[in-house]
């Protein structure tokens, strides 16, 4: 896998994986720029950058709903060479029973934003016949099976993995190139805030769905020892791919989780009703 020094603007980087894996990838010589979602973050992570001396480390605010906050950054495309789609938010509860508006607006963070920003990258890259440039999105697991309860929030994630297995065919002939990155269950507490969000609307008055049976499946799932593995094997991987000249299209981490997801889609073919 070969890697040359890249500019790398990272959606998403004001905590989480994209955070450390933005800091790691400075300290190996790349210039990061850093986005994140809401102003108080943004001087914190400046701080943190700067007292590890990272001198090409530039942090901006990206709300991806806000339009000029998008229009700024889409200006940054020419400087750029990989733009990693690693924002996103979480929504879990019960799919039959989740308010629609908490659906469309999941939708809209985590792929018609996305989409949107990586549709002005590659156009912009294009039209000034720059190649070699990538574009990478921070899938999940999840974009490759489906767990009861977690339904919404994962089929955002399918939709990014159609998304980008299209786009990779499509910009392909202009020397352009397209990646997924797909954690297992790492332990950053972005699952555990996300099995927190159905606690606002879940009413045992009203749903079907019963919040001491939810609350009781989610810590089932996430105090399993594959439900919060140490994230940093996760960020040491994106560190390694988000720059590289070359690799694998989909990466899958841990091999554990890559095996289980391969295994579930063969046993699909299989599912009765």
């Amino acid at each position: 896998m070969t890697t040359t020094r890249k500019t790398i603007l990272i959606t998403g980087a004001g905590s989480g994986f994209a955070e450390a894996a933005a800091i790691g990838m400075a300290q190996a010589g790349h210039r990061i720029i850093a986005t994140v979602q809401i102003s108080p973050q943004v001087t914190p992570l400046r701080e943190k950058a700067k007292a590890l001396g990272l001198k090409d480390f530039e942090v901006l605010k990206l709300d991806l709903l806000d339009p000029y906050d998008m229009a700024y950054i889409e200006k940054l495309a020419p400087e750029v060479d990989v733009l990693w789609s690693n924002a996103g938010v979480g929504e879990a509860g019960p799919v039959f029973e989740i308010p629609l508006d908490l659906v469309r607006r999941n939708y809209e963070v985590n792929v018609f934003a996305p989409l949107a920003l990586s549709q002005a990258f590659v156009k912009t890259w294009i039209a000034a016949g720059q190649k070699g440039k990538k574009v990478v999105f921070t899938s999940s697991m999840g974009g490759l099976f489906t767990p009861a309860n977690w339904g919404v929030y994962v089929s955002t994630k399918h939709a990014l993995e159609s998304i980008a297995e299209a786009m990779q065919q499509e910009i392909a002939p202009h020397g352009l190139k397209v990646q997924t990155i797909n954690p297992g269950a790492y332990y950053t507490g972005y699952n555990e805030t996300m099995a927190d969000t159905p606690f606002r609307w879940l009413d045992d008055a009203v749903n079907v769905t019963k919040r001491a049976a939810l609350r009781a499946e989610f810590d089932a799932f996430l105090s399993a020892p594959d439900g919060h593995m140490d994230a940093r094997e996760q960020i040491d991987r994106m560190i390694e791919i988000v720059p590289a000249d070359e690799g694998l299209f989909r990466n899958v981490s841990p091999k554990a989780t890559e095996d289980m997801l391969k295994a579930h889609q063969l046993a699909a073919w299989d599912n009765r009703i």
